[in-house]
């Protein structure tokens, strides 16, 4: 079984993460299989916009706890485990054709910081998002911290990053971490609502605007990036992680600070 599924409606292709028994959790293989299919949508001339969405129950959990617990053994993998996943979530934010994130169910941690790459996101009402790495001594170090000021400001994003705040659907469009929020039953319409008013538009001008409210949006993405990863080093070689992976195996909730 394909762990990425690939759909094309004309000029537009679905990429959908096809693990629903495990609810969609990235593990390498999966985000490798995503890579491949965001970057031949990238290439392909005849695809102007690619929705990226979730089979089965949710959209994604957020990166595998397995891998996680790698990270946690040997934490200098980090660097490089963390370069791989953030070269394909980047891919949706550079490549020159608008990208939409289907939201519904869970949308959580890794997951989350792969739909703020994407230009635009749809959210079911009933559905949940949010960065909840610091609940196992973690920051978001895949754009999470450098993307989300810029759609919800400093004050919430604080929050919703130091907190671990899970919204809803119908909140996450009123704070602006998501453009359009539908009841779930008619999320692939909300969907294709506003695929067809990008496609009324033309493609070079949609692609070009694209770049240059990215690069007005984000000036420093770069340093942001950098800052990170090199904080999410100290984060995985700390007590902290290690309690929490080690609570996520004995599935009971980590003691930090010795509470």
């Amino acid at each position: 079984m394909s762990l990425v599924l690939v759909e094309d409606r004309g000029p537009v292709r679905h990429v959908v993460l096809n693990r629903p028994q495990k609810r969609n959790a990235l593990s390498s293989t999966v985000v490798e299989a995503l890579g491949e299919a965001l970057h031949a949508a990238a290439g392909q001339e005849s695809v102007r916009i690619v929705v990226l969405r979730g089979e089965g129950a949710a959209f994604s959990s957020g990166m595998d706890t397995a891998d996680l617990r790698a990270i946690a053994d040997d934490p200098t993998k980090l660097r490089d485990y963390r370069a791989r996943i953030l070269a394909i979530w980047n891919l949706c934010e550079d490549m020159a054709k608008p990208t939409i994130a289907q939201i519904h169910g869970a949308c959580l941690g890794g997951a989350a910081e792969l739909a703020l790459a994407c230009d635009m996101r749809v959210m079911a009402a009933d559905g949940v998002i949010g960065l909840v790495e610091t609940r196992i001594g973690l920051l978001p170090d895949v754009g999470g911290c450098s993307r989300l000021p810029a759609l919800v400001g400093l004050g919430r994003a604080k929050e919703l990053i130091m907190a671990s705040k899970l919204v809803d659907g119908t909140e996450a469009e009123r704070i602006g971490l998501v453009n359009r929020v539908a009841p779930a039953d008619v999320l692939a319409a909300a969907t294709d609502q506003l695929v067809g008013e990008l496609l009324a538009c033309g493609p070079l001008a949609v692609g070009l605007a694209k770049q240059v409210l990215n690069a007005a949006a984000r000036p420093g993405m770069a340093g942001t990036l950098e800052q990170e990863v090199a904080a999410q080093e100290l984060c995985a070689t700390s007590d902290d992680f290690r309690e929490a992976t080690q609570a996520l195996a004995d599935r009971r909730p980590p003691e930090f600070g010795g509470r």
